[in-house]
């Protein structure tokens, strides 16, 4: 057992190690275009460094969970720091949003109007993005599957290396054809790799914060595998959500037969339902609480749910 905690730990460090890694290296990425982004006046830089901003938050985000998830939860705070993922997730959306329709409104000004002329770095600040994300990628390839934060970091590089693509594109277009307007149609472009990414961690963001179902549990799937269970006779006020990512839970009670609470067997009734919910499923919820009542105890109970 004690074997099998450090080997849990050696990955958990060379986890850490990988993000902040990828971390500094996207961070002095950002730096970098933003200065070309100024000296240039290329709304496809400018766009890009918005968008691996908050790439450099949701790394930085992702290596702070990776070193709070460690941590024990306390009396006061019984899931740790585990939300706060969530309230940075839709911080990040927020900032994508506004980076996207930013990009969609001055890129099509820019395409009907005279074009800005963008400097001649454009190609090198390009290079520069393309190769800090290359090594990036690299680094975080090893571990992208090993946590959803890992697979989260190495999907938002990707990301960022499609708009380094759009950006050098931009920048020989200009240099072989003279066409100002591709700086414009980049920005579009990397506006289109935005806003949909942007929106889709809207939508996660809330439904977490608004206790949905966790995607991919179907509750009247569960609801009909627990009433399979031995000595169950109904299941109500079951309810599922995700506390954070990679972590959901469930709870519901479960009326079981007046006779368990006399010969002993409500506990064999209890396991059985946890072990259900914990392997029987396409998502796991290791994390169950339920409550076993004999039926004339919903006399007591105020309102409850289905």
């Amino acid at each position: 057992m004690a074997d099998q905690h450090g080997h849990h730990h050696g990955h958990d460090g060379r986890n850490r190690g990988r993000l902040a890694v990828a971390f500094g290296i996207t961070a002095a990425v950002f730096v970098a275009q933003a200065v070309g982004a100024l000296l240039t006046g290329s709304l496809a830089l400018l766009v890009d460094t918005g968008h691996m901003l908050t790439d450099v938050a949701g790394l930085g985000i992702a290596l702070l969970a990776a070193t709070l998830a460690l941590r024990p939860p306390s009396p006061r705070r019984t899931w740790g720091f585990r939300r706060a993922e969530i309230l940075a997730a839709l911080a990040q959306a927020a900032v994508l949003l506004a980076v996207g329709v930013y990009a969609v409104v001055e890129g099509v000004s820019r395409l009907v109007g005279p074009a800005e002329a963008p400097g001649p770095g454009l190609l090198v600040f390009g290079v520069v993005g393309l190769a800090g994300n290359v090594v990036a990628l690299v680094v975080l390839a090893g571990g992208r599957n090993a946590s959803f934060n890992l697979r989260a970091a190495f999907l938002e590089v990707v990301n960022d290396a499609l708009g380094s693509v759009a950006v050098i594109a931009a920048a020989v277009v200009i240099a072989v054809t003279g066409w100002q307007r591709a700086d414009a149609v980049a920005g579009l472009v990397i506006a289109v790799l935005i806003l949909p990414r942007a929106l889709r961690l809207l939508v996660d963001s809330a439904n977490v914060l608004l206790e949905s179902t966790p995607p991919g549990v179907d509750l009247e799937q569960v609801r009909a595998r627990l009433l399979e269970v031995e000595n169950v006779e109904s299941v109500h006020d079951l309810h599922a959500s995700l506390v954070a990512t990679g972590l959901p839970v469930i709870s519901a009670h479960v009326v079981v037969r007046d006779a368990c609470f006399r010969d002993g067997h409500a506990p064999p009734v209890l396991d059985a339902l946890q072990r259900c919910v914990a392997t029987q499923f396409d998502v796991p919820l290791e994390h169950s609480t339920f409550q076993l009542e004999p039926a004339e105890h919903a006399r007591h109970e105020g309102l409850t749910h289905a």
